[in-house]
């Protein structure tokens, strides 16, 4: 009955999803924002602005006053105007296009103004100008403009790649074609049934384009790790001597209650985003608590469903030739190798802690110069043509062409064209600026929009300072005394605004997520101490994860190696959408740790022999499970979009680190140091907080269970 629920409902939810989903949309505008002000008295001049997108067809030439080239770019633009009839085309022969010639004349392009379009739209039409492109031998074409991510020509989808990972390290981990299907199963369930809810909540919530694929990516990792948890606990039970039923209440009384406190924290974690205020962060944050809840239920209930079914044909249709004893013979001699790591690290436990401690934080030091921000055409590789016509643009009209100011003047009365004129004379002749457009006055005569072209790019520092000081100093003298409001906007002003958003809130963000790490903690295993150290370990990931994260992206080491074009400010929403999953993921592997090293303390009493059989017992698990997660984000890193590429680039390097310099050094060394005092806990705080067992605890040595 569990698994026709559980087919019934993904096919409903699919079905659904495809009738009824939602438009994406990548709209930056901050609410409250001077970007924002500045589209409101444009929009309610009568202005259009921002009603949707504005891509080019750019072309160089050698002889732009040929008649024979421009016959050709006409008629370029007719073949534009007859295959996309919704756009707007201007040709730069025409009267209305004079600007779209640079002034030597040698680069140009076919204005094509777009209304405002989905993600799916806005693909077909990229394919269709590039198949004007390409059938237009002559003249050397470009398509630029249009921001719609696609996967590699010939290559598989990177969430394919993941799972093919996935498959293959579960199956050296199980060495079982039916153990390593089961968390493939749940994964893929779980990933298909949070792109469907994004798609379904798309309706109601503003999505990104890049929702989907983020929810998918999350669902698997997560998806495969809790699944491994419960089936490695499973097969554990079944070589203990247990029959299939008992072993599935084993399963689920211990590995199944530390999926849940885990699934439940991400979830926690990623609606606290919702508190930002922020809509683009706000539909991401809901799609993957969505996609993680879905995919937690699958692994507590389909999953010990699966596993009825199965039975002790668990282990069949093995690879190689299992040790005899199965399960408990590999994960002794497995153990062996982790309690003999172990036990070197007890013998000179500070050099340790102060070692692994002191190359987290180098790895940190890249977080100090982070820049938020948001990428652009020119960080794509220099084979696409989205890239080709960046630098065309930038070559002809400057780097700033690919992301104007937007001026926008609301006069009052006794204020007119002097101040407008003004206005145009001082921005023109301020440092940074590369040309100002003449002020374009709306029909009551009371509104104004002037354009202002920086001689930098939108992504370079030097244009977000330029946006602040015409804010703060330039335009606030110019008006100073007059019934004039001015407001700074456009798409380059709006990622500004975005960025600043996010980079002051990001701190209290951070204390709240630790905060709450602090809370969880101490709750379920009545300790400050080794709370403390969590919350401090978890720190030092989130910190390596972004400094990494600045140095590959940022300062654009190894940009050749993964293709990735150009270096970029880190992308404004993903610091906070890293903290939140890797605050879930690593209290996930800290949960699974620390709980056995308490079980083992509960039933020996001896702290030392606790961290060393807690290690061993989880070091097998905490391997595979990180090696799969790493594979799985990684995989996005293959693909073309940089968000994603950045994202999953984050999320890999965390779990990298978490499962292996903190879990199997920092951790270990620094419990030693603490022994028991790792778990006091005063005994007011201990009558206050709620009890929360993750795992029942085993009786210790000499008393009845």
């Amino acid at each position: 009955m569990v698994l026709a629920a559980w087919v019934v409902l993904v096919v409903a939810v699919s079905v659904l999803s495809g009738a009824v989903a939602g438009e994406t949309s990548d709209d930056y505008a901050l609410a409250g924002s001077e970007s924002e002000r500045a589209a409101q008295i444009l929009q309610e001049a009568g202005f259009d602005v921002g009603a949707g997108t504005q891509a080019q067809l750019v072309f160089r030439v050698d002889q732009a006053d040929d008649d024979g080239l421009r016959a050709e770019v006409d008629a370029v633009a007719d073949r534009v105007r007859d295959e996309v009839p919704e756009a707007r085309v201007v040709s730069p022969y025409e009267p209305e296009g004079a600007r779209q010639l640079s002034p030597d004349r040698s680069i140009g392009y076919v204005a094509v103004d777009l209304p405002r379009m989905d993600a799916a739209e806005l693909a077909d039409v990229q394919e269709t100008l590039s198949g004007i492109r390409e059938t237009s031998p002559d003249l050397r074409l470009e398509v630029g403009g249009i921001a719609v991510e696609q996967e590699a020509e010939g290559g598989p989808p990177s969430e394919l790649i993941g799972i093919l990972a996935a498959v293959v390290i579960l199956l050296f981990a199980f060495g079982s074609v039916i153990a390593m299907g089961l968390p493939i199963l749940v994964g893929v369930i779980g990933a298909a049934s949070g792109i469907a809810a994004v798609g379904i909540g798309a309706r109601w919530v503003d999505m990104p384009s890049f929702a989907a694929p983020v929810s998918a990516m999350i669902a698997i990792g997560v998806g495969i790790d809790y699944a491994l948890l419960v089936v490695t606990r499973y097969r554990e039970a079944l070589a203990g001597g247990e029959e299939p039923a008992e072993a599935v209440v084993s399963a689920q009384a211990t590995a199944g209650r530390s999926v849940l406190f885990a699934g439940v924290t991400v979830v926690i974690a990623s609606l606290g985003l919702v508190l930002m205020g922020l809509e683009l962060i706000t539909g991401v944050a809901l799609g993957i608590a969505v996609s993680v809840l879905l995919t937690m239920l699958a692994a507590v209930t389909l999953l010990p469903a699966m596993l009825a079914v199965v039975g002790r044909r668990i282990d069949r249709y093995s690879i190689h030739l299992r040790r005899r004893g199965g399960a408990a013979a590999d994960g002794a001699a497995d153990g062996a190798i982790a309690r003999r790591w172990s036990r070197r690290m007890q013998r000179h436990p500070l050099p340790w802690a102060l070692a692994s401690t002191a190359v987290l934080l180098v790895m940190s030091i890249p977080v100090l110069d982070m820049r938020l921000g948001f990428s652009d055409a020119g960080t794509k590789p220099p084979s696409d043509t989205a890239r080709r016509a960046y630098d065309l643009m930038a070559e002809g009209f400057g780097a700033g062409s690919s992301g104007p100011l937007v001026v926008a003047v609301r006069t009052g009365e006794g204020s007119g064209p002097a101040v407008l004129d003004q206005l145009q004379e001082e921005l023109a002749g301020t440092p940074g600026v590369a040309a100002v457009s003449p002020p374009a006055v709306g029909e009551g005569g009371d509104v104004a929009v002037l354009q202002v072209v920086p001689g930098t790019g939108p992504r370079d520092e030097r244009t977000t300072d330029l946006v602040h000081r015409l804010r703060e100093d330039v335009v606030p003298s110019i008006v100073a005394g007059e019934d004039v409001e001015v407001a700074i906007g456009g798409t380059t002003a709006a990622a500004v605004d975005f960025a600043d958003y996010t980079a002051e809130r990001l701190p209290v963000f951070l204390a709240v997520v630790l905060g709450l790490a602090l809370l969880l903690l101490v709750a379920v295993f009545r300790g400050i101490a080794v709370a403390v150290k969590a919350v401090v370990v978890n720190l030092l990931s989130i910190g390596a994860a972004f400094g990494a994260t600045v140095a590959v992206f940022q300062w654009g080491w190894g940009v050749e190696l993964l293709d990735l074009g150009a270096s970029a400010p880190v992308e404004a929403w993903a610091p906070m959408m890293l903290i939140a999953i890797v605050f879930g993921l690593s209290m996930d592997y800290e949960v699974f740790l620390l709980s056995r090293i308490k079980e083992e303390r509960h039933r020996t009493g001896d702290s030392s022999a606790a961290v060393v059989e807690g290690l061993a017992r989880t070091a097998r698990v905490i391997t595979a499970a990180a090696a799969i997660m790493i594979c799985v984000f990684g995989s996005f890193v293959l693909g073309s979009s940089r968000e994603l590429q950045l994202f999953g680039f984050g999320l890999a390097f965390a779990v990298l680190v978490d499962a292996t310099l903190v879990r199997m050094v920092l951790v270990p060394s620094v419990m030693q140091l603490l022994g028991d005092r790792a778990w006091w806990l005063p005994r007011p705080l201990d009558r206050v907080l709620p009890t929360l067992d993750i795992e029942p605890p085993e009786p210790r040595q000499g008393e009845p269970a």
